[in-house]
């Protein structure tokens, strides 16, 4: 009998078949999103760094995986508090992405940032 996954492990636990869905989704929506809330939600600068790092060939699996998981969870708009709720829409999507971004960060490189930070400078004129 297999023993139970802990929460570590099912966050990093690589699912070919989920990855394939949270990638579609992020695909279809994240800079839709991103253009929407930049300069609204503080971790957005994050989030494109992340999206950077995952789309990088150099990103292990596993990472790639947890990351678009968390963008995923950010894209969608009905979720555990929906994102139209002005001060608390974005709460989960923060804390879930907070959770991916401590496990996957020594991935996300300073290319990464720098990636993030021109796409701000752009969408801000």
């Amino acid at each position: 009998m297999r023993e139970p996954e802990t929460p570590s492990q099912a966050l990093t636990r690589y699912d070919p078949e989920r990855f394939a869905r949270d990638r579609e989704e992020v695909e279809d929506g994240f800079w839709r999103k991103v253009r929407r809330v930049a300069g609204h939600v503080p971790f957005v600068e994050d989030a494109i760094a992340a999206y950077y790092c995952a789309r990088d060939g150099a990103t292990p699996p596993h990472a790639k995986a947890v990351i678009m998981g968390a963008l995923a969870y950010f894209v969608i708009p009905v979720d555990v508090i929906p994102d139209f709720l002005t001060g608390l829409g974005f709460t989960d999507d923060a804390t879930v992405f907070y959770i991916a971004w401590q496990s996957v960060a020594r991935h996300i490189t300073q290319d990464h940032r720098d990636k993030a930070r021109q796409v701000l400078d752009r969408l801000s004129g």
